[in-house]
């Protein structure tokens, strides 16, 4: 049986309402900009359609954040933009200008771990540890979030973050290790 063809969509760009799209012009065009990356101030000129994992990754060499998926869908690529999460391969880096950003090279070190890193560890809350920078920044980053205080909550606040590994049980119990152990601010 011969298979139909696929409908093409007679909607255009020029038909979007409100939408002003333009080509790139020409030659060398680059954008410059200043954030602030783990406590430094970091100038950047880049192409305008660089998006903030880019930048990281790419030009100031800050590994620890992986692209997964890069449709933002997997939550690999989490990092703190004035202290929420934000998916970097959804943002573009010249949007971040003047902005605090925090990657998982700026909570912790090998000598003095963030609690919840020291507590992916003991509770092995990682396999693979591809997800694990992205994990781990979400989950920094849901220590100051309202939510509530069972591991379903948990799951819940977490399920932008995919683990390929099937480690969930194991995060979230790192989590609530130290989500139980956080000094009350009240």
């Amino acid at each position: 049986m011969p298979q139909r063809p696929i409908p093409q969509s007679k909607t255009t760009h020029a038909d979007t309402p409100n939408k002003t799209l333009q080509a790139a012009p020409a030659g060398d065009s680059t954008v410059s900009f200043t954030m602030t990356v783990n406590g430094r101030s970091e100038t950047l000129s880049l192409d305008p359609r660089t998006t903030l994992l880019d930048a990281l990754r790419e030009h100031l060499h800050l590994t620890g954040t992986k692209k997964g998926c890069d449709h933002g869908q997997c939550g690999a690529c989490t990092v703190h933009v004035n202290g929420r999460r934000v998916n970097s391969c959804l943002c573009f880096a010249a949007a971040c200008e003047g902005d605090t950003v925090t990657t998982i090279e700026g909570i912790g070190e090998i000598e003095a771990l963030h609690p919840l890193q020291a507590a992916f560890v003991e509770c092995d809350g990682y396999q693979c540890g591809y997800c694990t920078a992205g994990q781990l920044m979400s989950a920094v980053a849901l220590l100051d979030e309202p939510i509530g205080p069972s591991d379903d909550d948990v799951r819940e606040a977490m399920s932008g973050n995919l683990c390929r590994c099937g480690a969930y049980q194991n995060i979230v119990s790192a989590i609530q290790s130290v989500r139980a152990n956080k000094p009350s601010s009240k």
